[in-house]
């Protein structure tokens, strides 16, 4: 990466630095993420496990059930401050929530995801990429991304 992004939590007590650009940039709009946040969407920039170092402290995963599957937020254990996600036990990918970083403008969504569910105030950039439910990340992810997120996967091109 050119220019160092980091980050951190609410109190200081985590702070991290992202070795790498993040794969892709989800603005998810589910009723799950609507309500661990208490906001109308989360904005996680996906990027591998590696590809964070800890600067500072450490984050405690925090199971959270869910109906399609498991799910643990990693906070702060001092101010809780959700500071990235595994969504579905793949321990070597997070999704990073972009308002811990110290610059959270410089990151913009590549996609709107579960927009059936947002908040009906809110009106979507027609130029951002925007589905009902999920998407074919085949389809819409950039090739060298495609390559970092099965490389992290475990999976073999074909």
């Amino acid at each position: 990466m050119a220019k160092k992004v980091t980050g951190g939590c609410a109190c200081g007590s985590i702070r991290y630095q992202l070795l790498d650009k993040p794969m892709f940039v989800h603005c998810c709009h589910c009723d799950d993420c609507q309500r661990l946040t208490g906001s109308a969407f989360v904005l996680n920039a996906i990027i591998e496990t590696q590809a964070i170092k800890l600067l500072r402290g450490k984050p405690v995963a925090v199971p959270v059930p869910r109906e399609n599957g498991p799910h643990e937020i990693y906070r702060c254990p001092r101010c809780q401050t959700a500071v990235w996600s595994d969504y579905g036990r793949r321990p070597n990918l997070r999704f990073v929530r972009v308002g811990t970083l110290d610059n959270p403008g410089a990151l913009k969504p590549d996609v709107h995801i579960y927009t059936r569910s947002k908040a009906k105030w809110l009106k979507l950039p027609k130029q951002t990429p925007s589905f009902r439910d999920y998407y074919n990340t085949s389809k819409l992810w950039p090739k060298a991304s495609l390559k970092r997120l099965n490389a992290a996967l475990g999976k073999t091109e074909s």
